[in-house]
């Protein structure tokens, strides 16, 4: 996926949270372990550097990043068991540059040239470890250089950019060795008998068509070592639970509901209890939204909870402020030429800090230690008192931004650049949330509308990014309730998305709540998926924009369930 559409989804079936928490900046914990995998990738990353320091032209920086774990995946349907697989996997990066800090191989267009990846043998075997990588390194070498032939020949036919930055920062090398023990990896049996008794519990509401349960686990040491002198071991854990259920209304409109428990160690399970009310809550919600009326296009007040609010900075503003949307002639770059000029109102502060592990004792999805390219994690502040401040850096440096704050992020086998991390959204302008409702209804008034829209729960939605493009965003809220100005009921609605331009919503809002919400997902861009968090107060708009939701037209099941499907069956949920 290119930079043209950058979309955040808040469920995929695939989470790699960093969790644990050590001194960011210390050179320390560093010990000499007895790691064979470790002492295998140093050994031929020097050799490879000393031999390739003899071709022309030669590599002036190269890395290996190897992943190397295991994980246990369960899916299960209404008491049964779809997947149950626990594997174990060791896979590596192999980066190489050529040519200089200031233009190599992987400048504008050939980003990409710059990562070779595959699969390394999970014996610990060095000879066997050895060759691999030697393959491995060859070929990026190959690609490399033939990229880098290309970015000559471009750059010598093509109008200079406006921004000249250098195509990889000078960073400090970093030394840092953790392999202390995590938790206990769950026994799969124990865990495929849970993922049943949860499924089983949809059984008790047929209007949900489809379901799932999805319990996944993963354990892993991530490896780092450049010729820079870098040399990063961490071990990370994340257990997950996600339970999706979908129905589907009459006119055709598919509906869904999706809850998830994060953690970072099995004994923090949520209890049967705990689940079984989450699911009688979905259920609920669909039965509602399959009877709510359509809404119509709409733009006046709205009110975002605390966890839509989250979504929705992450979207609207996070997003744009990553470092490698300042620069480039595809990127529309909205706030590149705004620092120091006000962009929120004066009461609103935002910062990235990765470094966080826990906000109000929830765990946070978007921790880590240390970035995809070796920096230390850092808490950045993007925004002061609705003053812009900084943006999200990797090692791609952009005009007045020269170095990288620890934000390099990206999935294994694409090139890293700037991403959020835990993305925080603060105010020193808060009032109760009881009295930001009633806020909402005066504002309501005010602007002699019927109602407002109050936004419980975001699933997502993407933006756009790329100058050829509007430079708008859609946000994917899942419960939206009108709220009237007359003291009628709230009245739930389905279909509706928000629309907008952030250089204009963004000076919409006019207060925040005193409780802060958090939401943890994965967000896709070009580098790839990422866990993510954003935390954030409720908020209200003075004015906010929705269109129509587009949807199919198949219809709902003619057939009820099967007799009996609907019963509980051997055990209690």
């Amino acid at each position: 996926m290119n930079s043209r559409k950058v979309v955040s989804l808040r469920i995929l079936l695939l989470l790699v949270a960093l969790l644990g928490q050590k001194p960011l900046n210390a050179q320390k914990p560093l010990t000499a372990p007895d790691d064979l995998l470790l002492a295998t990738m140093e050994k031929e990353l020097h050799r490879g550097q000393s031999e390739l320091a003899k071709q022309d032209p030669a590599p002036y920086f190269a890395s290996y990043n190897v992943t190397d774990g295991e994980s246990l995946v369960i899916l299960s349907d209404q008491g049964g068991i779809l997947t149950s697989t626990r594997s174990r996997h060791r896979a590596a990066d192999v980066s190489m540059r050529i040519g200089t800090p200031t233009l190599d191989n992987t400048h504008d267009q050939e980003r990409f040239s710059g990562i070779t990846s595959g699969q390394l043998p999970q014996r610990d075997d060095p000879d066997a470890i050895a060759r691999v990588l030697w393959r491995l390194t060859y070929e990026q070498y190959r690609k490399a250089r033939q990229a880098y032939t290309n970015v000559k020949t471009k750059t010598a036919v093509r109008a200079k950019d406006e921004d000249d930055s250098p195509d990889f920062s000078q960073e400090k090398p970093s030394t840092y060795i953790d392999k202390t023990p995590s938790a206990a990896f769950p026994e799969q049996k124990a865990w495929e008998e849970l993922a049943r008794r949860y499924s089983a519990s949809f059984r008790r509401y047929p209007q949900v068509e489809e379901s799932v349960v999805f319990l996944f686990a993963e354990k892993s040491h991530s490896y780092l070592v450049s010729t820079e002198g870098t040399k990063i071991v961490t071990a990370d854990a994340i257990f997950r639970i996600m339970i999706q259920a979908e129905t589907r209304a009459d006119d055709g409109m598919q509906l869904m509901r999706v809850e998830t428990f994060q953690f970072s160690d099995p004994a923090k399970f949520p209890s049967e209890a705990e689940v079984a009310a989450s699911v009688k809550k979905m259920a609920n919600d669909l039965s509602a939204l399959r009877a709510a009326p359509l809404a119509e296009p709409y733009s006046g007040p709205a009110l975002l909870s605390g966890r839509a609010a989250a979504v929705f900075f992450h979207e609207v503003l996070g997003h744009r402020v990553e470092g490698q949307r300042q620069r480039g002639r595809d990127e529309g770059q909205t706030f590149t030429k705004k620092v120091n000029e006000k962009i929120l109102p004066e009461f609103l502060s935002v910062t990235d800090d990765p470094t966080l592990r826990t906000i109000a004792g929830m765990e946070l999805s978007g921790f880590y230690r240390f970035d995809d390219e070796g920096i230390p994690a850092s808490r950045v502040e993007v925004v002061k008192d609705g003053i812009l401040k900084n943006f999200l850096m990797g090692r791609l440096p952009v005009k007045n931004f020269s170095n990288s704050n620890g934000h390099g992020r990206a999935q294994s086998g694409l090139m890293p650049v700037g991403r959020q991390g835990n993305l925080i959204v603060t105010s020193s302008k808060t009032i109760p949330d009881a009295q930001l409702r009633s806020r909402f209804i005066e504002e309501i008034k005010k602007q002699g509308k019927p109602y407002g829209l109050y936004f419980e729960d975001i699933q997502g939605g993407f933006t756009l990014t790329s100058r050829d493009l509007p430079q708008a965003f859609q946000v994917l809220p899942v419960m939206v309730w009108r709220v009237y100005a007359d003291g009628r009921p709230d009245e739930l609605v389905r279909g509706v998305d928000i629309v907008g331009t952030p250089l204009t919503v963004l000076t919409q809002i006019a207060a925040t709540g005193d409780t802060t919400s958090v939401f943890n997902g994965i967000c896709g861009a070009e580098s790839g998926s990422v866990a993510v968090s954003a935390a954030a107060p409720a908020m209200l708009f003075s004015e906010m924009e929705v269109q129509k939701r587009k949807y199919g037209d198949t219809r709902p099941p003619i057939l009820p369930p099967p007799p009996g499907a609907t019963a509980d069956k051997g055990g209690k949920q």
